[in-house]
């Protein structure tokens, strides 16, 4: 069987480069929002998928600054007409199963998922990430948990910043 990319995989190629991040997060309830950084390189492989590979400061540890490791992996799936993907991140073990749609103005895709309820041990909450795109150079992301009430609760926003185009 021959594939061929869609416009849809083309629109993943835009995460492809290195990039910089600085983020803004709610660790718990009641805590204030800490910061850092890092960095993150994104790969096409084969046309129809992209790995983005980050690295950068542990959140909450302090003065004892860890390296956190986070994998991103986004393709779309033609059959399901929907973006498909998974992230996983040193800090913790839940691979995180991501479901998505690009919006009609093609700047924003906002990725579903099921996690690890920060609020309730030992239960899934579900989540939502938001990739919008600012520029080509310029991409914000944030993310959401949906509370008990049925609102969306934004808990992170992170802004990546591009530093070198994919060659």
């Amino acid at each position: 069987m021959q594939f061929e990319p869609e416009k849809e995989h083309e629109w993943l190629k835009k995460l492809v480069g290195e990039w910089t991040y600085e983020v803004e997060a709610m660790m718990g309830p009641n805590q204030p929002a800490e910061k850092f950084t890092g960095s993150e390189s994104g790969r096409s492989i084969g046309g129809f998928w992209v790995q983005c590979e980050g690295r950068g400061q542990m959140c909450d540890a302090g003065d004892t600054a860890g390296t956190a490791i986070t994998v991103l992996t986004l393709g779309y799936d033609p059959q399901k007409k929907r973006f498909v993907g998974t992230w996983i991140g040193s800090m913790m073990s839940h691979l995180w199963v991501y479901d998505g749609f690009l919006d009609p103005s093609q700047r924003v895709l906002t990725l579903n998922s099921e996690g690890p309820n920060f609020a309730a041990e030992g239960k899934l909450g579900k989540f939502k990430d938001v990739i919008e795109f600012k520029s080509d150079d310029h991409r914000l992301l944030t993310s959401h948990m949906l509370g008990d009430d049925g609102t969306w609760q934004q808990f992170m926003t992170a802004h990546y910043h591009r530093t070198k185009s994919a060659t």
